[in-house]
């Protein structure tokens, strides 16, 4: 398939060329530098053919004899395959017969396809609310060190990567753009089919926290839901990665929301190596990742997230891509587009529907042929197929010969409740707000939040762990409006851990008819639902930011009308307040947090990314 260079539908819109031009010219130095470095990695021949002789027999030494004589001889190209295949995690498990898949692939089409090396991927759903979550935003710069120890022999002219979920793809993105000289494709696996509904899972969970239900019920509720292999069909991290990764270019197009082990699965499978051995320096259609990926893939990223009512997550991680490539985003860049991205998609947690709902709605087809008619997206970004965003307005099919062939998406959405159109959005503008105030700077997420609970004001209730708040739930201690501040959650503090488990108690509590908000220097992920929570605090409070300064009884205001988070103190008795602490010794040993102590000591604020890189 090539892409197709037609200009967009429609003129750019003036905002989202203002915010990229920031963006180019904020970071016009350190892109320079970056581009200046891959450019001097890039070799027009077999960078293999530079090794020492013993160093190229050991890069060989196990090959296929075809493939042995491609790579000590020929000029075909030589694939590098990162894995996050394991058996724990349902996204990835259909991982594990790619391989061959994709050896086979390359070799119809003269080259060799090796596995470089396999990077750690942790299932945020079995570490919720356990010690194990405090790694788990770590984990992404873990799988970025991995992604650059597998590349490190410099014996490959391309990479693919197999990853899905929440760190995952963001660790791999980080890994693949230190190798930009690289011409790099993301291969996901696809969605479980659907299960048990969103809905009926969400009710389950309330009635559990209620305790109107048994574990025995929730357990069998929640192995219905996560019943097969594939990612979870809520539209959490792990199901934004997908749509960004599409939205980017760095996907084939249509290829996120195809079920694994399915025909048309493993057809774009196979393409997507092909494509990436047809795109290195070897050939003439040369797209290394570093280059492809500039200002304007990631505005474009933004508003996919901004319209589908994606992930909090990625105010952290697309910060930490970008930043990978010498691009500098700001979380106001985020706010700046929100404002003129309509909201086109209403997929759980943000509404009933699931991944699967949604693409048989139409899906990133139809979202982004919508975004390119309305002049949001840049029509002219640079993909893996060449440089424009039409080709992504179609989608993938299999014809009578089992060949794979691409047609025009759906013009009309099958389904007005999940999928709509830029003319008759679900609302006028995305689904990301960012809050200014003395609290410090936080984002919220709105697009599921009712209208009428978008600004709360209510009086404090302080807790230092996620266990504190859900015992005094269960104590039946909180039957008043509050706003309940969760603090040293933050990435010095403990790791920043997704404090999904506490959304049920919320809900329970915000149904009784309380003002309920949450405040936290911690996350919440795509999960994050109808309860309105100011999220990623920053400075955080292990850093003295101004959230160690609330006390039990202030009255907070979350204003996601107005953008502020404030406490409503007089200025000078605010400004008079010493920050607490708290002994954190617990969170920092057991279950391999002690290995982490120097990730904490280097890492940095939320809104630069919570990296422990600095790419300046």
């Amino acid at each position: 398939m090539s892409a197709d260079t037609s200009s967009p539908a429609a003129p750019l819109n003036a905002r989202v060329g203002e915010v990229t031009e920031r963006i180019a010219q904020r970071s016009r130095d350190q892109r320079q530098r970056y581009l200046d470095r891959i450019a001097a990695a890039a070799a027009h021949k077999p960078r293999r053919q530079a090794l020492g002789c013993a160093n190229q027999a050991h890069g060989f030494a196990a090959c296929a004899p075809g493939d042995k004589a491609v790579l000590r001889e020929g000029q075909g190209a030589s694939l590098g395959i990162v894995t996050a295949y394991n058996d724990m995690l349902s996204a990835h498990q259909p991982y594990e017969r790619y391989p061959e898949l994709l050896r086979g692939a390359a070799r119809g089409v003269g080259g060799v396809a090796l596995v470089a090396g396999g990077v750690p991927a942790m299932c945020d759903g079995v570490t919720q609310g356990e010690a194990g979550m405090e790694l788990s935003l770590f984990s992404r710069d873990v799988i970025a060190l991995s992604t650059a120890v597998a590349l490190s022999h410099q014996t490959f002219d391309a990479a693919v990567f197999l990853g899905i979920c929440d760190k995952i793809v963001p660790g791999l993105v980080i890994g693949a753009l230190s190798f930009g000289h690289l011409p790099a494709v993301f291969i996901p696996s696809g969605p479980m089919t659907s299960g048990l509904s969103n809905t009926e899972k969400s009710k389950i969970r309330q009635l559990f926290a209620e305790g109107k239900v048994g574990r025995d019920a929730l357990l069998e509720a929640e192995s219905k839901s996560y019943h097969g292999p594939g990612t979870c069909t809520f539209y959490g991290t792990a199901n934004t990665n997908q749509m960004l990764m599409e939205i980017m270019g760095l996907h084939l197009p249509g290829a996120s929301f195809v079920t694994p082990d399915t025909p048309l699965r493993d057809a774009l499978t196979k393409a997507a190596a092909q494509r990436a051995l047809a795109i290195t320096a070897l050939g003439n259609d040369y797209i290394p990742a570093g280059r492809m990926l500039d200002e304007k893939a990631f505005v474009n990223g933004i508003v996919g997230l901004h319209a589908t009512g994606g992930s909090t997550n990625h105010t952290l991680h697309l910060v930490a891509m970008a930043a990978a490539g010498g691009i500098a985003l700001t979380w106001q860049d985020f706010a700046d587009l929100a404002e003129v991205t309509p909201l086109l998609t209403r997929v759980y947690p943000n509404g009933t529907a699931d991944v699967n709902h949604f693409h048989a709605a139409g899906g990133m087809a139809f979202v982004i042929r919508e975004l390119l008619g309305a002049g949001l997206l840049h029509g002219d970004a640079e993909t893996i197929l060449g440089r424009g965003l039409e080709a992504y307005t179609k989608e993938p099919v299999l014809a009578e010969d089992g060949s794979l062939a691409w047609r025009d998406g759906p013009a009309v959405t099958g389904d007005a409740k999940v999928l709509r159109t830029a003319a008759d959005p679900f609302q006028a503008t995305g689904g990301l707000k960012v809050l200014d105030g003395n609290i410090g700077r936080a984002v919220i997420k709105t697009s599921a939040v009712a209208p009428e609970r978008h600004v709360i004001e209510a009086p404090a209730r302080v807790f230092h762990a996620q266990e504190e708040l859900q015992a005094a739930f269960k104590a039946g201690e909180l039957t008043s409006d509050m706003v309940a501040v969760l603090r040293f959650q933050g990435p010095k503090a403990n790791g920043m851990p997704e404090l999904h488990k506490l959304m049920p108690p919320l809900g329970v509590l915000q149904d009784r008819g309380l003002k309920v908000a949450l405040v936290t220097d911690g996350r919440l992920s795509g999960a994050s639902g109808k309860v309105p929570s100011a999220i990623h605090v920053t400075p955080e409070a292990v850093d003295g930011g101004a959230i160690a300064k609330v006390r039990d009884g202030d009255i907070v205001r979350v204003d996601a009308v107005a953008g502020t988070l404030e406490v409503l103190v007089p200025e000078a008795e605010w400004a008079a307040r010493t920050p607490v602490t708290v002994d954190l010794s617990a969170s920092h040993s057991g279950v391999g947090r002690e290995l982490f102590a120097p990730f904490r000591n280097a890492v940095g604020q939320a809104e630069k990314g919570a990296s422990i890189f600095a790419f300046a």
